[in-house]
């Protein structure tokens, strides 16, 4: 079982950064298929960016990889999403999700991950 808890949101203007943490715990010593999504009120779960712990790979939605970098702290397990130059467009809740696999093969769907955490919102103002 595998453990996912997200820190990091809040409020913040357009322009600024913020730094999403995702803590991973539990029996994690498989690889796995990480990622971050996003959901905004009325709307689906978005897949944004994943790593694979294997070899680091990462895969990014083209609407955000200018401006966003998933990464992983490989002696504590810990993801994280650096997010720079917010916009209110990036306002929504921000989930970790883990699956175990063998690959990531692109941003992939919030159907094809097994764990999830609970979210953190961000909330950006113009």
């Amino acid at each position: 079982q595998v453990q996912l808890v997200e820190s990091g949101g809040g409020s913040v203007q357009a322009g600024g950064s913020l730094k999403l943490s995702c803590k991973v715990s539990g029996y994690i010593y498989s690889t796995y298929c990480m990622g971050w999504f996003r959901q905004a009120p009325g709307k689906e779960r978005e897949g944004l960016a994943t790593l694979y712990t294997g070899s680091g790979a990462t895969h990014y939605a083209d609407s955000v990889k200018e401006r966003f970098t998933i990464s992983r702290d490989s002696t504590t397990k810990a993801l994280y999403l650096q997010i720079n130059r917010l916009n209110p467009g990036d306002t929504a809740m921000y989930y970790c999700a883990a699956d175990r696999r063998t690959f990531c093969g692109g941003v992939g769907r919030a159907s094809e991950f097994n764990y999830w955490g609970q979210g953190t919102q961000v909330t950006v103002s113009s």
